[in-house]
């Protein structure tokens, strides 16, 4: 099982490159950001997940990523709920798509689970597609409002 090894180097290589040219691409050069400080210690461990190939934290993850940003840099609210604060202030696509995901691993439904341990071999290409639009939007939510 892959992900119970260390990850060969170059496959940990590949991962952080994409992840750094990620990054890097959705700054415009020329603004400045307010960034969560919670956020961005989490944003440290994000990268770390994926580069290690694991998928599934890397949704956990984002969520809470995308909700420390926001909730600091954009609500200024400690009391709204997560999906009140997505639904209001993420400017980008699919949001209920990955907090709905998020939901469906980190809340267990007995007679329709999200989860097995197959899908640990056998879906590890969808997992890292997942992981990979989840990142992304992650990023959107770090540079969805420049400043000057």
């Amino acid at each position: 099982m892959d992900q119970l090894e260390c990850p060969n180097p170059d496959s940990w290589e590949e991962r952080r490159a994409w992840f750094e040219r990620e990054l890097e691409s959705k700054q415009h050069p020329m603004a400045s950001y307010l960034v969560s400080d919670h956020a961005t210690s989490l944003l440290v461990e994000l990268q770390c997940c994926y580069c290690a190939g694991a998928y599934l934290a890397v949704i956990i993850l984002s969520v809470s990523i995308i909700d420390a940003q926001l909730r600091e840099t954009e609500a200024m609210d400690s009391r709204i709920g997560t999906a009140k604060l997505l639904d209001e202030y993420f400017t980008g696509q699919d949001i209920n798509w990955l907090r709905k995901l998020r939901n469906k691993y980190v809340h267990v439904d007995i007679d329709d689970p999200a989860l097995n341990i197959d899908a640990q071999y056998s879906d590890r290409k969808e997992m890292e597609s997942n992981a990979r639009k989840a990142i992304e939007m992650v990023i959107h939510a770090f540079f969805q409002s420049p400043g000057t």
